[in-house]
């Protein structure tokens, strides 16, 4: 028997719901007077709002969307991670259909997406609001409905939709109460530019999403007692799906954080047990961790360097790790990780340091999840095993057995927005063909290799996976990320391979021992640890080139390098850059 059929045979049980007002209805009635969500008050002293107060709230609130005409509409939700996010979220989703926009987009995006997607209202931070009312002459909608969450004279007052909301309820209108929620027709519209260009619109129905946290529910158990920090941005479906749906399905608590700059903080004040992130915010954890452990051990057993925690005499490994712990807020019991490659070592790292790390693989089309470790089958090099009811497989595998992943399962999209040929050629007879190659093991788990648009194909047929290239760059703590991409040069119908890299100047001026390292050092040391990737690959992957740059490159809001844009051009200098 396979691991992934071993596994199969311990799924947690779930409890069937289709759509969010059945997940609503079902938490409210199970969970009433236990804590959903806990807030940050006017002095900035914590609120405990529970379930039955959520489910009122959302009551009031689509009560009043329902009031002022916007039943099937479309309704944008736009803003940080909050309650007044959440409770928007709901009522949009059950009254309409919700357009969670990201927070981070220019405005000329933000207006586009209204357009495109003939959006009625739109609810969100007053800030971006205001900006989005002083251009709204660029909407196509002339009567866009503006709700904002804190008081502005261009917004309606989102606190006064809410008390107007519940005079209509308690007037007797259970127009809200009466909605019949189909789980299979649109739902919930996102766009998402992802790290490969053009945006897309991605059209999930509550079907796709509610299945999609029943699959994660049967593999990674969600106590009641568990408190979730949500860190990463709520409107893409990894945040969503997993650090919200999940958690009120399961009777947990929601903590919002205050910001990256605050996380330290919100830990400390909230005392989180499972926290949702992406690979390079843990990166930063461990760096804090491993400099914390080496200025509080005595002087011998510090290796400012590394990781002094392995080295250490066993008796004081468990004072060590309770320290650790208690550093992150005493509660902690799991890392859930996705959105992006995770470094396998760090996975081992804190999972000696008794921090387990779960790594998953998902696609914002897939509602998100795929793939997932669990706590009893994982392997630090994989993104796991198929989750319930979800099937994967490779599509014309090469000789190493590796191919596009194709998935198929209740998750998968209804479709892209307005875009029926798009649609066709991506899912086809039921499976969803990814983009991303990859290859399965005997026991089921699944490794990405890299990206199909991103592949470098050389002269001889060769098939390069750039990300395999990157893993042994970022392995290096002087480089702080690259990107490996295929030149070719004049005269010559070959394709090399080329990397931008961004360096990590703190920890080269800390290698130089505190001198500022200058233009000619920064490139000798770059030059050395490209030389050295180059001796742990096969030469047709070998690093011909290689470019400096001085800024870092630029992300989508879950923290990926984006391969497109500024970031995939190349300085004509830089091809200069030979290092054969």
């Amino acid at each position: 028997m396979t691991i992934a059929e071993k596994l199969k045979k311990e799924y947690y049980k779930t409890e069937e719901i289709t759509n969010i007002k059945e997940l609503l209805d079902r938490s409210a009635n199970i969970y009433k007077t236990r804590v959903a969500f806990k807030i940050k008050g006017e002095n900035k002293n914590i609120v405990p709002i529970t379930y039955e107060a959520f489910k009122k709230d959302v009551q009031a609130l689509g009560s009043y969307l329902l009031d002022k005409g916007l039943k099937n509409k479309r309704i944008c939700v736009i803003g940080k991670n909050s309650y007044k996010w959440a409770t928007s979220y709901f009522a949009s989703t059950i009254v309409g259909i919700v357009v969670p926009l990201d927070k981070e987009l220019h405005i000329d995006d933000i207006i586009n997406f209204i357009n495109v997607s003939n959006s009625d209202a739109i609810l969100g931070d007053s800030k971006i609001l205001d900006k989005l009312f002083e251009e709204k002459d660029k909407l196509k909608n002339s009567n866009l409905m503006f709700i904002g969450f804190e008081n502005s004279k261009n917004l309606i007052s989102y606190d006064s939709c809410l008390q107007e909301g519940y005079k209509t309820v308690e007037n007797g209108d259970n127009n809200f109460n009466n909605i019949t929620v189909d789980p299979d027709e649109l739902k919930i519209l996102l766009f998402t530019s992802g790290t490969t260009g053009s945006a897309k619109g991605v059209c999930l129905s509550q079907r796709n999403v509610c299945s999609n946290l029943l699959s994660v529910y049967g593999i990674v158990k969600v106590k009641r007692s568990d408190l979730f920090l949500s860190i990463l941005p709520i409107h893409h479906t990894y945040e969503c799906t997993i650090g919200f749906l999940l958690p009120l399905y399961s009777g947990a608590t929601i903590a919002f954080c205050d910001g990256l700059k605050h996380i330290s903080q919100n830990i400390a004040e909230y005392h989180p047990s499972v926290v949702l992130c992406v690979p390079l915010l843990l990166e930063n954890v461990y760096k804090k961790i491993i400099k914390s452990m080496n200025q509080s051990l005595p002087k011998k057993y510090q290796t400012p360097k590394e990781n002094p925690f392995p080295k250490l005499p066993f008796f004081m490994k468990p004072i060590v790790k309770s320290k650790i712990k208690n550093s992150l807020g005493g509660r902690l019991r799991v890392f859930i990780v996705g959105a992006a490659a995770m470094n396998p070592d760090l996975v081992r790292e804190f999972d000696s340091l008794g921090l387990p790390t779960i790594q998953g693989y998902g696609l914002t089309e897939c509602s998100p999840l795929v793939a997932g470790n669990t706590f009893k089958y994982s392997k630090p090099d994989s993104v796991g095993l198929p989750i319930p009811n979800v099937e994967y497989k490779i599509e014309n595998p090469n000789d190493e057995g590796v191919g596009e992943i194709i998935v198929k399962g209740p998750n998968v999209m209804l479709g892209y927005y307005q875009d029926e040929e798009k649609t066709s050629k991506t899912i086809v007879d039921g499976w969803f063909h990814t983009g991303d190659l990859g290859k399965i093991d005997d026991n089921g788990y699944l490794y990405i290799t890299g990206r199909c648009k991103s592949v470098i194909v050389t002269k001889n047929g060769k098939n390069i996976y750039p990300e395999e290239v990157e893993y042994y760059l970022n392995d290096s703590p002087l480089i702080s990320e690259a990107i490996v991409l295929g030149i070719k040069k004049e005269n010559d119908d070959d394709t090399y391979v080329n990397a931008q890299i961004f360096p990590n100047i703190e920890a080269i001026t800390e290698y130089l021992k505190g001198t500022v390292p200058t233009k000619e050092e920064i490139k000798k040391i770059v030059s050395d640890i490209v030389k050295n990737v180059n001796s742990k690959l096969p030469n047709y992957k070998h690093i011909k080139s290689f470019g400096i740059r001085d800024n870092e490159f630029e992300k989508t809001t879950t923290q990926k390098i984006k391969r497109f844009g500024d970031n995939m051009k190349i300085k004509p200098e830089t091809k200069e850059d030979n290092n054969k």
